[in-house]
C-alpha cells in the first residue's frame, strides 16, 4: 500500500502541477506504473475543475464560471495535454512522411495547424459546456477528465511507442502492464462511473459519453498507427483533449433529447 502511495503521487506531479510532500522521494522504476494512476489523476483533475466551476458560478455569470474552471484544468495540468493536441494538429496537418511528422511534433513552436485546431477545440468545448443543462455540468466534469485519461491509457496498453530515442513521456509512455490496466479501471474508471451516477447522469448518458469517447479514440489511434507507426506522448495528449470533448457531446445527445 505504502508503494502504491509514493506511486500514485509521483503520477500526480508528473501529470499536473500539484505540490507532493516531500517524504514520497523518487526513483525513476515508479514512472513506470505512472499510466496506471492517469485516470485516477483525471478524477482529481475533474473534482478540482468542477469546484472552481460550483464556486464561480455561485457570483459569476455561468459562461465565464465554465471559462474559469477551463483555465483552472489547463493550469493544473500546465496545459500539458492542451500542447500535445497541437502539436498532433501541426505535426500530422504540416508533414506527410513519418519522419517529417515526428520532427514537426518535436519542435515546440506552434504553428498555423496547431492554433486553428486549440481554438477550435477550446470553443468546441465551451459551446458543449454551455449547452448543457446547468446540474449537469458538475458531474460531467467529474466524469470527462478521468474518462478520457482512461482512453488515453488504452493507447499505451495496446499500441507501440513510436518516438525513437529517449523522451521526456517515454518511462511513462511505453510500459503498461495488464496489472496497471486493472488498476487504471479500479481506481480511476469504476469511481468515476459510480460517482457520475450519483450524481444525477442516467445510465444513457453514461453509456453514450463513453461509445462516444472510445470512438473518437479508435479513430485517432487508427489514425496514428497508420501515419506513425504508433502513438508518442503528443498523441496522447490529442486523445485526452478530443475524447474529454467527445464526451460533451455524448451527454448533449443524450440530455439533450
Amino acid at each position: 500500500m505504502s508503494a502504491l502511495i509514493r506511486r500514485f503521487f509521483i503520477a500526480l506531479q508528473f501529470f499536473t502541477c500539484i505540490p507532493i510532500p516531500r517524504w514520497v522521494g523518487f526513483e525513476a522504476d515508479w514512472l513506470k506504473h505512472a499510466a496506471g494512476f492517469f485516470p485516477l489523476i483525471g478524477l482529481v483533475v475533474g473534482a478540482l475543475t468542477a469546484a472552481v466551476f460550483a464556486v464561480c458560478a455561485h457570483w459569476l455569470p455561468l459562461p465565464v464560471a465554465i471559462v474559469l474552471s477551463m483555465a483552472a484544468g489547463a493550469y493544473l495540468t500546465r496545459a500539458m495535454h492542451e500542447d500535445g493536441f497541437a502539436d498532433v494538429c501541426d505535426g500530422f496537418g504540416g508533414g506527410w512522411e513519418r519522419e517529417r511528422v515526428l520532427a514537426i511534433m518535436k519542435d515546440s513552436c506552434v504553428g498555423s495547424f496547431g492554433l486553428t485546431g486549440m481554438l477550435l477545440m477550446l470553443g468546441l468545448k465551451f459551446a458543449c459546456l454551455t449547452t448543457l443543462p446547468a446540474t449537469a455540468l458538475v458531474p460531467a466534469l467529474l466524469l470527462a477528465h478521468p474518462l478520457s485519461r482512461f482512453m488515453a491509457t488504452l493507447l499505451i496498453w495496446r499500441l507501440d511507442y513510436a518516438r525513437p530515442g529517449e523522451s521526456k513521456a517515454r518511462a511513462v509512455a511505453e510500459h503498461m502492464s495488464g496489472a496497471d490496466v486493472a488498476l487504471a479501471v479500479c481506481a480511476g474508471l469504476l469511481p468515476t462511473l459510480a460517482l457520475a451516477a450519483r450524481l444525477g447522469l442516467t445510465g444513457r448518458a453514461l453509456a453514450a459519453a463513453c461509445a462516444f469517447a472510445l470512438v473518437a479514440t479508435l479513430w485517432l489511434a487508427r489514425l496514428f498507427v497508420r501515419r506513425i507507426g504508433g502513438y508518442t506522448g503528443d498523441c496522447l495528449g490529442a486523445v485526452q483533449q478530443v475524447s474529454e470533448v467527445a464526451v460533451y457531446l455524448g451527454l448533449l445527445a443524450m440530455l439533450n433529447h
